[in-house]
């Protein structure tokens, strides 16, 4: 039996989208709402904290230690699992603290995270390790939530989310998704599978290139097969990964991620955020465009979250 904790808000609807499937010339289109898996406003880590915090649990930690972007998503969502599970919360965050804190980041205080800033993001993974080590030597029992949460155990969250959207009915052949870290591709990769899924899931890169993206994820999804018996290997080939939409840089808006959010909004009244769904939005309609999928197939839209960034004051011209 795998550790877990059921706190997440499952399962996720699945909903059409036929205005925006008119207008891409899509045939069918639909979304996986994963922004409403429930926790501090939901979204993709929610799944994988349900497996980190058990694991957190089972070793007797006392406190969540994580990093990010200053708007991070994952954050936010690790900052509402410590508390409302009893832990104490540090967030290693890229960048200098703002003067009025914004978003996802005065969410993370108001849900009683502490901030250590890094500054420059290549200090990120240095300052994390040293926070760590002192919170070790502090007595604080620290349970170190990896990036993105994106490890074997993170993984265990979109593994299961590929088996519940099966359960659901809709026959989809692309699965497409914002892809960063790895841990929701590894796990939708390793799900399918295990469980049987025929389509194609394909990641837009949000900041990676498209080669280094396949050998992590390849790599992460095989690491975490062993959690259910004898590994199944993955070549990285086998992971699905786009990343024309991905030069200017992690979070930095281009007019495809403005137009991306508009779209949604205003004909399906369904919010994106600017960093990972609306980059996701922006390669799907821009593959529809070009006539990638075809002319009978049926996409469906893998809602990570997010929606908080909207709020930022960096996206204040969306």
């Amino acid at each position: 039996m795998i550790p877990r904790l059921r706190f997440a808000h499952l399962p996720t609807p699945v909903e059409p989208l036929p205005r925006l499937a008119r207008t891409l010339g899509l045939p069918r289109l639909f979304v996986k709402r994963d922004d409403q898996t429930g926790l501090a406003f939901g979204g993709n880590k929610t799944r994988k904290l349900e497996f980190l915090v058990a694991e957190a649990q089972a070793q007797n930690a006392k406190t969540l230690i994580t990093a990010g972007a200053v708007q991070s998503n994952h954050c936010r969502q690790t900052a509402a699992a410590a508390a409302k599970f009893g832990f104490d919360c540090i967030l290693v965050l890229a960048g200098e603290p703002p003067g009025h804190p914004s978003a996802n980041l005065l969410l993370d205080h108001l849900l009683g995270a502490s901030i250590v800033w890094a500054g420059k993001r290549g200090n990120r993974d240095r300052v994390l390790a040293e926070t760590f080590e002192q919170a070790k030597d502090d007595s604080k029992q620290p349970y170190l939530v990896p990036y993105g949460g994106s490890n074997s155990t993170g993984a265990l969250g979109y593994v299961f989310a590929m088996e519940e959207f099966l359960q659901q009915g809709v026959k989809a052949d692309w699965i497409v998704f914002a892809s960063s870290s790895g841990g929701t591709q590894a796990g939708l990769a390793l799900g399918a599978r295990l469980f049987g899924y025929q389509g194609r899931v394909l990641g837009i890169s949000v900041d990676e290139p498209r080669g280094r993206l396949q050998v992590r994820a390849a790599g992460l999804a095989a690491e975490t097969s062993e959690k259910f018996g004898k590994r199944i290997e993955f070549s990285p080939d086998e992971i699905l990964v786009n990343d024309e939409y991905c030069a200017s840089g992690y979070g930095v808006l281009t007019e495809g991620e403005r137009e991306a959010v508009r779209l949604f909004a205003q004909i399906e009244g369904l919010l994106l955020d600017p960093v990972y769904t609306g980059r996701a939005a922006a390669g799907l309609i821009d593959l529809a465009h070009k006539g990638f999928f075809g002319k009978d197939e049926t996409v469906l839209f893998w809602h990570t979250g997010g929606q908080p960034a909207l709020f930022a004051e960096a996206y204040k011209d969306l």
